[in-house]
This record gives C-alpha cells, sequence and structure tokens, in this order.
C-alpha cells in the first residue's frame, strides 16, 4: 500500500493531514504508518504459510520502541546487532526467544546478556567468538545456540557501502573453510551448533544473488548433516530492496518469499528472515519546512530546516528521496539543491532536482525514510534530534519528543 497520498491537495498519512502533525509537532519530524509496516510484515509471515519460519525484524532499520511494539505484537521477532539493541527489544515487549544476534563485535557483556535474557540464536562470525561464546554458556551452566555465518562470495548490485557478501568485507567466514570450522567447534560442550547463517547485503533490487547465496547455503547444510551435524534452521538474512525512484522495480515481498520456499521445500528447515528496509522504508516521510530560497549564480537553493543529521542517507551513500509537497499547488517547476542548516557542503537532501516551487513556509516531505532515518540521526551542529509520530488510520501520537537542549547536554560535566 502507499500510505501517503494526496486528498484535497494536501498530503496524508492514512487518514491524517501531515499538515495537522506539522502544526502541532513542528519539523523536522519524523511520521510512520503503522498499515504500511504491518502489511509488509503480514506479507512475508503469511507467504511462508505452513513453512516453520521465524520473521525476525532487523531492527537497526527503525529501532522506535512503539515500531518495535507495534511488530512484537504481530509475533515478529527481532535481528539485534547489539547490547543496546537487545534493550530496546526487551523495553518493547519483544520475545527474547525470537532474537537472534547478528554482527561481527559482539563483547562479552553483550554475550552475556543476551546469553541471560535467553536468546534463540546468535550468528557468529569467527572461530574466537565461538569460543567466548562456549565460555560464557559454560559460567552460566547454559547451551547457547549458533549459526555460524558463512560469507559466499556473491556479487551484488548496491552500494559497496552496504555489500556484506564478499570475502573482502568484513563479515562471515569463507563458506569453503566452514565445514572445518565446524568440524573444529564441536569441541565446545556448551554450543549447539545447529544453523548456519548467510546475508550478502542491503538494497538488493534483483534477487537473483539473493537465491545464489540460498543455494550455496543449503548446499554447505546438506555437506554439514552428512557430517552428524543436527542442523535445524538457515537464517537467509535479509536485504530485499525498496523503490526510492518511481522508475525503479523490485521484487514483490510475496514473490520472493515464494521463491524461498520453493528452495527449502522438504528439508525439515526452520527458515529465519532478517528483513528491515522493505518493512519500514516506505512507511516512513521527514517532514521539513522551507526556510529560504537562494539564487548563486546559475545554482537555485532551497534551504530547509532539516539535515544531514536528521537524515545522512543522501550524505553517505548519495541516496536519493523524493520529495512531496505537503500542500500540492500547479505553480511553475524548479531545478534546485535542497539543502540544510548544517555547516558542510556535503549537508543536502537533493542536488539538481526538478521539483515543484516552493516558498519559504512550505514543507516537504521527504519519502521512504522510515529506514535508516532517525536511527543514523546526530546531535552533530548541536542540533536536535526530531520527534517521531506513529499514525493508525485517522489518528496519531508523538512516540519520541522532539530532543530539548538539556537534551544535546546530559551526561556533561564542567
Amino acid at each position: 500500500m502507499n500510505a501517503f497520498t494526496y486528498g484535497e491537495h494536501a498530503l496524508y498519512c492514512e487518514g491524517v493531514a501531515l499538515a495537522e502533525i506539522v502544526a502541532r509537532v513542528g519539523t523536522p519530524c519524523y511520521v510512520y504508518s503503522a498499515a504500511t509496516i504491518l502489511e509488509n510484515f503480514r506479507a512475508y509471515d503469511a507467504t511462508f504459510g505452513d513453512q516453520p519460519h521465524t520473521i525476525c525484524y532487523a531492527m537497526k532499520a527503525n529501532g522506535n520502541l512503539a515500531v518495535l511494539n507495534l511488530l512484537a505484537q504481530a509475533g515478529a521477532g527481532f535481528d539485534i546487532v547489539s547490547g543496546g539493541e537487545l534493550f530496546r527489544v526487551l523495553k518493547a515487549g519483544g520475545d527474547p526467544a525470537r532474537v537472534v544476534f547478528s554482527g561481527v563485535g559482539k563483547t562479552a557483556p553483550e554475550i552475556d546478556d543476551a546469553l541471560k535474557a535467553g536468546i534463540f540464536n546468535f550468528n557468529c562470525e569467527s572461530e574466537p567468538e565461538l569460543a567466548l561464546i562456549d565460555a560464557l554458556a559454560h559460567r552460566r551452566g547454559v547451551k547457547a545456540r549458533v549459526a555460524l555465518r558463512v560469507n559466499p562470495d556473491v556479487e551484488t548490485d548496491t552500494h559497496h557501502y552496504i555489500s556484506t557478501g564478499k570475502l573482502a568485507h568484513k563479515f562471515g567466514v569463507d563458506i569453503a573453510q566452514a565445514e572445518d570450522i565446524y568440524e573444529r567447534a564441536r569441541k565446545h560442550e556448551n554450543l549447539l551448533l545447529e544453523g548456519v547463517s548467510c546475508h550478502i547485503g542491503s538494497l538488493l533490487l534483483d534477487a537473483k544473488p539473493l537465491m545464489e547465496a540460498v543455494d550455496l547455503v543449503l548446499a554447505l547444510i546438506d555437506c554439514l548433516r552428512a557430517k552428524g551435524f543436527n542442523i535445524r534452521h538457515a537464517d537467509l538474512g535479509g536485504g530485499l530492496g525498496v523503490a526510492y525512484k518511481p522508475e525503479e522495480v523490485t521484487p514483490s515481498i510475496e514473490d520472493f518469499v515464494k521463491c524461498l520456499k520453493q528452495r527449502v521445500s522438504g528439508r525439515d528447515l526452520h527458515v529465519v528472515l532478517e528483513p528491515g528496509r522493505s518493512i519500514v522504508a516506505a512507511a516512513g516521510v521527514l517532514l521539513t519546512k522551507t526556510l529560504y530560497r537562494k539564487q548563486t549564480g546559475e545554482k537555485e537553493f532551497v534551504i530547509v530546516d532539516a539535515a544531514m543529521n536528521d537524515l545522512i542517507r543522501p550524505a553517505l551513500y548519495s541516496a536519493h528521496h523524493e520529495i512531496l509537497p505537503v500542500r500540492q499547488n500547479n505553480s511553475r517547476r524548479i531545478r534546485a539543491d535542497v539543502v540544510g542548516p548544517v555547516c558542510e557542503t556535503g549537508d543536502f537532501l537533493a542536488r539538481d532536482r526538478e521539483m515543484p516551487e516552493v516558498l519559504p513556509g512550505d514543507v516537504l516531505a521527504i519519502s521512504t525514510a522510515g529506514a535508516y532515518g532517525f536511527v543514523q540521526s546526530s546531535t552533530y551542529n548541536a542540533r536536535r534530534r526530531p520527534a517521531e509520530v506513529l499514525v493508525e488510520g485517522d489518528r496519531w501520537r508523538v512516540v519520541r519528543e522532539r530532543e530539548s537542549y538539556d537534551d544535546l547536554i546530559r551526561g556533561e560535566t564542567i
């Protein structure tokens, strides 16, 4: 569904006019559609049908407690990459028994907290990590379920910062060495070697590399089972992309899951998926107000009150986000850079963008900002991080207050 549509020349999220939110909350402000989040999650969950599975939402995409609670109530598990994310999941009412812990740099305190909470599985990325989890599990007198994250060396067409499946990347272990690592891991008495994990990258618009990686993982599982390993689950990662530009075409969630089901059918495997962006990206916008118009030579600038500290994706990845006026008009179109107040030339939300003419005071919606928006925000230039709002039908509520100036200095002393 597209939760953001025009009615009577005003942009709505579900049944709420965005101008109403701006009038009461101000800008910059993130707005999320609960219906879109749930629809995307249920597309994954329902398409698997009777195939044993867990959809572990990758909360690094958007970790707001209200979003996490919404998904937890719908039956989601969670993919975490830090102790802080585990803390958030538990605060939001998530079930630790449906949590997988990924990441290359888990610390001993983080692992110990996860063991204490009773999470489902650790996706391990090195032999030293296996040894550490074994030692900490022994100290607690528990068995820790683990899956070795394998790197299949699969080429993906995505930004090189978010590609994770090549041997040159820091993630996982070489799939060619995996059998030997599993054999050496047999000596760890407090590990349950019951899974294999794989994640090759993010924002993938073509499912072919994902399926290539899945086939390699399934072949490895067959080899491990032949050697007596009780491999019961396959964590096949996430990474399915979304359309940031109108002309982009992405695989549907349903078609993607159907392809996975065909490959795992009859293998007696519990499938774990870790979608993040494809659940929340299109569910969110960043609202920002136009401050000034500026002409420098032939260059036109639209200066707004949101900046790279609020949404860093354009500066970090040269990412494209569509920009929509909250109030439609039939004025002329302009070509301009949309820039923020931060003192960096890299502070932009769009460059050389053709868009409807806007005047000071006009509000713009930066689209597809529900993933990797607020979670990557900062207080650079001593700017307060924005408010977050969740819309449910014709109702809305603030689910994170805008930071105060006191928030900026909390914990500091002279």
